[in-house]
């Protein structure tokens, strides 16, 4: 059992005796505040966070580090308030505490909702301060390893956590040493028996490698001396998850897996890495394709180091990684390896990528709807950059896997993926939603008063390119749903003939605070959306303007709505009736959707015409010009080239032709239906009357009431 001597032993090596003093400070003021409390295992609750402690003194963390961690579960599970932490311990401390303390005051719906708002305040106290995560990491890494308390249900639920976000920021971050020991114990936890046999399969084929692992080190070792190489060779085993995820992934079987023998070549210096490079390749024969250089192109987590697979003796294929000794720290321990708050001029690759994946994490937070919709964009977030493009201009740009010219648009500045119109790829003009590949130049075209297209959203993978355009469409819709507002509401108050524009100020400030709203905007857009009834405003604006008793309930029938087609999302065309300029129409305002427009004789409508605060009468604009889809139904004899014929005609009438489908009734007769865009039903009229001009075509109906 771990005990608070032993710690300070280990922190002395690289600490102060004053800051180690601190660091049992804190030990003791937590072990008094969790007094009396128990870990399920049935050990003093003080264990824990001794232990959390006992993880980042491995990482040879600082003393406000180890005091957080000492104090990390106090606020969230004792009565000590988190003013008694800052008067004990300061400001620093209490942050680091409270980043890592869950939301327990907050009443959450389900245990997703509650996953989703803990980290989400998680987040934004690493934007603040990075140690947050780490402390919660050297948490999460303990309660992970004493997890068989659990019952099989929780033991479950915190391993696919753990497994779906705790490992993969570990990964992020370049922490592997926390990342491997995470995924094993989720492994195990989350599928025991697959791990004891695997765990039991490595175990024998150790024993069985033995021999001929010491053959390949010598070998090596002999080389490299030979050559006056200074350098440390050593066998790489794969950790048990990694084993069963290629397994899975790659459908391959365990003695395939581990036919691949790993090793990992420490030397003093980047030069000497290229060298021990060389000597390997005239050793032993290299693998085309297999040849890969992250020192001078890193990882996204600031990983560096040479890998190369070789062919050896008996065909048996070697992995070898070669590195220095401080990339072998960094690949270990990531970003606690350059350590942050050692040097506050440190610009070293993992810190540089740490604090821009973390303000990457500020801005998704920033556009997110809901806690949830912001971790499920982390998750998308967490995987590994494997794919290198560059810039026109030369610059490296790390992107995930089968990202597209979209993604590389935002990840360069989310001005640039708003006004992307299109793009190059290594000189070649290219659609915006090809899949990239490293080593390729992409060149983004831009245009003054352009904007993201919602179909972006089907294939961008990045998180950042997904919520920018979110974003950008919610704001879209908002201003839109208030332009309609507005003119709903301007209609409805012309009834009463009101103009909105003379409504005097107190007016409206008595409307918005009658419902509680921030702002008139508000209510304009709750008008647009269709969750709030344009007629019923105006009536209570008419009430305050006019008086109760001055003509509020006798209205004209002027101010009817006219439709411009530029109402943009907040407004669509009800697919059952498909309205077109010239029908007769009627809106709907419906909850969330805005304004629905129908034709007038549509069935579904006849439904919906009790409801009089939803239900305004419209007509169109003289001067709209927009194609309006609409389905014809033909009833046309047998003929040859007779579908190319009725698309040439629907063409001459300067019809939209959006889409044909056949249907045969019997050998002599058969429906086609078309899709086409019209500007109107004199448009529509005339394209009908070409269609008649073929001898074939015995009937045509304009569909209605299909969905």
């Amino acid at each position: 059992m771990p005990t608070i001597d032993a710690l300070a032993e280990r922190l002395s090596s690289y600490l102060e005796p004053e800051q180690i003093n601190q660091v049992c400070r804190a030990y003791h003021y937590a072990e008094q505040a969790h007094e009396g409390q128990y870990r399920r295992s049935g050990d003093p609750y003080i264990i824990h966070p001794l232990a959390v402690a006992n993880i980042l003194s491995q990482m040879h963390m600082d003393p406000q580090s180890l005091m957080a961690a000492m104090l990390h579960d106090v606020i969230e599970d004792t009565a000590v308030p988190k003013d008694a932490l800052v008067q004990q311990f300061g400001d620093t401390v209490t942050e680091l505490v409270d980043g890592v303390s869950k939301l327990t005051h907050i009443k959450f719906e389900s245990q997703e909702e509650k996953q989703a708002g803990n980290f989400q305040k998680m987040a934004m106290a690493m934007a603040r301060d990075i140690r947050v995560i780490l402390v919660k990491l050297a948490d999460r890494l303990h309660n992970m390893r004493t997890l068989d308390a659990m019952p099989p249900d929780k033991k479950r639920r915190i391993a696919r956590e753990t497994l779906e976000i705790y490992a993969p920021i570990a990964n992020r971050l370049g922490i592997s040493n926390i990342r491997i020991e995470l995924e094993d114990l989720c492994f195990n936890a989350k599928h025991p028996m697959r791990s004891k046999m695997i765990q039991k399969a490595v175990k024998a084929a150790r024993g069985n490698r033995s021999e001929l692992v010491d053959k390949i080190s010598d070998s090596v070792k002999k080389r490299l001396k030979e050559e006056g190489l200074k350098a440390r060779v050593m066998g790489r085993e794969k950790h048990l998850y990694s084993i069963y995820r290629k397994m899975k992934e790659q459908k391959k079987s365990f003695n395939q897996i581990m036919d691949v023998y790993g090793f990992r070549i420490i030397v003093d210096n980047a030069d000497s890495s290229y060298r021990a490079l060389g000597f390997i390749h005239n050793l032993y024969k290299p693998v085309p394709g297999r040849f890969k250089d992250y020192i001078a192109i890193p990882k996204a987590n600031g990983y560096q180091s040479l890998h190369t697979t070789v062919v050896g003796v008996g065909g048996v294929h070697i992995e070898i990684q070669i590195r220095t000794e401080e990339m072998e720290a960094m690949a270990h321990n990531g970003i606690a390896a350059h350590w942050l708050y050692k040097d506050e001029e440190d610009e070293s690759i993992g810190n540089q990528r740490a604090r821009k994946w973390i303000q990457g994490l500020l801005e998704l937070q920033q556009r997110a709807g809901n806690p949830q919709e912001f971790i499920e964009s982390v998750k998308l977030d967490l995987f590994p950059d494997d794919t290198y493009l560059f810039t026109p201009k030369g610059r490296i740009v790390e992107m995930p896997k089968e990202s597209t010219p979209v993604d590389f648009a935002y990840s360069v500045h989310s001005d640039v993926g708003n006004t992307c119109v299109g793009c190059r790829v290594d000189q070649q003009l290219a659609p915006l939603s090809t899949k990239l590949y490293s080593g390729q130049t992409v060149e983004i075209i831009t245009a003054p008063g352009a904007s993201p297209n919602p179909s972006w959203l089907n294939f961008v993978v990045t998180s950042k390119a997904r919520s920018n355009i979110r974003h950008y469409l919610k704001n879209q819709k908002h201003d839109q749903s208030i332009s309609l507002g507005k003119r709903l509401l301007g209609g409805a108050l012309s009834m009463f003939q009101l103009d909105l524009n003379e409504i005097e100020i107190n007016h409206l400030e008595h409307l918005v605070k009658e419902f509680g709203a921030i702002d008139f905007d508000i209510i304009l857009e709750e008008i647009g959306l269709g969750t709030r009834s344009p007629q019923a405003i105006a009536r209570r604006i008419a009430m305050f303007a006019l008086g109760e008793d001055n003509g509020v309930s006798s209205v004209t029938s002027e101010g009817v709505f006219s439709i411009s087609g530029k109402e943009g999302g907040v407004m669509s065309y009800a697919k059952c009736c498909s309205p077109i300029p010239g029908d007769d129409i009627v809106g709907f305002s419906s909850a969330g959707r805005g304004l629905i427009v129908h034709t007038s004789n549509c069935k579904n409508m006849q439904d919906m015409l009790d409801q009089t605060d939803k239900c305004l009468p419209l007509i169109w604009d003289d001067n709209i010009r927009e194609d309006f889809s609409v389905t014809l139904r033909l009833w046309v004899g047998s003929g040859r080239g007779l579908v190319a014929q009725l698309a040439a005609l629907v063409s001459e009438a300067d019809g939209n032709l959006e889409q044909i489908s056949v249907d045969d009734k019997d050998a002599t007769l058969s429906v086609v239906s078309l899709r086409i865009g019209v500007q109107g039903r004199k448009h529509l009229a005339d394209v009908m009357r070409k269609l008649k001009k073929n001898k074939a075509v015995n009937k045509i109906t304009r569909q209605k009431n299909a969905v």
